[in-house]
């Protein structure tokens, strides 16, 4: 099979990484691709946004699917076009891609179906968001409506600040994302993540897992795209996976089809659990980053042909295989991240650490310069490493970031903390 992978950090990477190891594979494309993925495929001149060229080119080339990995092109409506063009594509179309582009929709959806979520309402102007801020009880969820790339979430502890991030985000602090804002109750509990993958109408679960979103250790910090993760969560138990599945992924996936808007690919439930009562914080329409490099680590099966099915509405009679050892990430990002930060440090050791007993290091934000690779982003290097448990996953990782050499870097220390503090 010919695919076509679009997208160029941590999380493609593992899924090319993944995709890489399929028998039915022929010929892997990459837009635009990273370092690490650049021995796995032929990188094409094309950015992830170019999502009328990349259509083109895939038609052109016959290629036989394509993964799509970052939300903004399936937001742009990717998936429309390709299809438009006869061809599979692992990913929502634009009117589905709602879910996670439009955090209103999103919870216009959850209702409609049932789901368990928290209150919310939905403003464009300041007075009536301000006025049903003062209905909630502290801390306030301020969340810009649109794709702010994971960093469009304020917690307020006070309504003063409450009120400022209502200003900000109005004001246009994260652009079109947030001209309208919604405002939700604050839920208890232990966040955690869960996946699964549809065609629309069959439903594959994956797995759960655990990522640390602020930037500090003992969550301290603002939020960032995510610090690291691990699977499993001791805290997504056995009745949690069920009522999960039937409370949540179940009706929202029947809700999308009944619309007339059939959800395609994979989809990630942000979840808030408390006393085993999962409630449902976000949806997105695509593998979390960093989330997706441990569930490739975990996952045994190939994934390639699972990915096709979904695309072309075959998912009967399909399931995974998973490994029993646990997975965990620590990512290093630049200093100054989710803030601004300087491109061009020289990384080494990256190929050293990959020598380490289950580790393998995924490129997040990087690119070759010469025979050099530097930093060229904000999160750029994941180090992943699977163990007999939670401790030992969590330790092979840390050796793996003990060898890279980068002092422009940080990372967070306590990464699976809940779940080794569990232990």
């Amino acid at each position: 099979m010919k695919i076509l992978l679009v997208g160029g950090g941590g999380r493609e990477h593992a899924l090319g990484w993944k995709i890489a190891q399929s028998p039915t594979l022929s010929k892997l494309y990459l837009v635009p691709g990273n370092p690490g993925l650049n021995h796995l495929g032929e990188n094409l001149p094309l950015a992830d946004g170019d999502i009328e060229a990349i259509a083109d080119f895939a038609a052109e080339s016959k290629v036989d699917l394509v993964v799509v990995g970052p939300e903004a092109p399936l937001a742009a409506g990717l998936g429309d076009l390709l299809r438009d063009k006869g061809i599979a594509c692992f990913g929502p179309d634009r009117a589905a891609a709602q879910l996670e582009a439009s955090k209103s929709f999103m919870k216009d959806v959850s209702q409609a179906a049932g789901a368990p979520t928290a209150a919310y309402g939905k403003f464009t102007k300041a007075p009536p968001a301000k006025e049903f801020l003062r209905q909630q009880t502290a801390p306030y969820v301020i969340k810009a409506d649109g794709l702010a790339a994971g960093k469009g979430v304020v917690i307020a502890e006070t309504l003063a600040d409450a009120d400022a991030a209502v200003d900000d985000m109005l004001a246009g602090q994260f652009g079109a994302a947030s001209a309208s804002i919604v405002i939700e109750e604050f839920m208890h509990g232990e966040e955690a993540s869960f996946f699964a993958i549809t065609d629309g109408k069959t439903i594959v679960p994956m797995l759960d897992a655990q990522d640390h979103k602020r930037a500090f250790d003992g969550d301290e910090g603002p939020n960032t795209g995510g610090m690291g993760a691990y699977s499993p969560a001791p805290v997504f138990t056995s009745a949690v996976y069920e009522r999960t599945m039937r409370e949540i992924i179940e009706p929202v996936v029947a809700e999308m089809a009944k619309r007339g808007t059939p959800y395609v690919g994979v989809l990630y439930a942000g979840l808030m659990i408390e006393n085993e009562r999962p409630r449902l914080v976000e949806f997105n329409a695509r593998f979390g980053d960093p989330e997706c490099q441990i569930l490739m680590r975990r996952l045994r099966s190939d994934i390639l042909p699972v990915l096709y099915k979904a695309a072309t509405n075959a998912l009967n009679d399909t399931t995974l295989d998973w490994s029993d050892e646990a997975a965990a990430i620590v990512v290093m990002a630049a200093d100054g991240y989710p803030g601004s930060y300087e491109k061009g440090s020289v990384i080494g050791g990256i190929e050293t650490a990959n020598t380490l007993p289950g580790v393998v290091v995924f490129h997040a934000g990087t690119k070759s310069n010469a025979n050099e690779i530097v930093a060229n982003g904000g999160r750029v290097l994941n180090i992943s490493a699977t163990g007999k448990n939670i401790d030992e996953a969590v330790s092979r990782a840390y050796a793996g970031v003990a060898i890279i050499d980068w002092p422009q870097g940080f990372y967070r220390k306590d990464i699976a903390w809940r779940a080794l503090e569990k232990r």
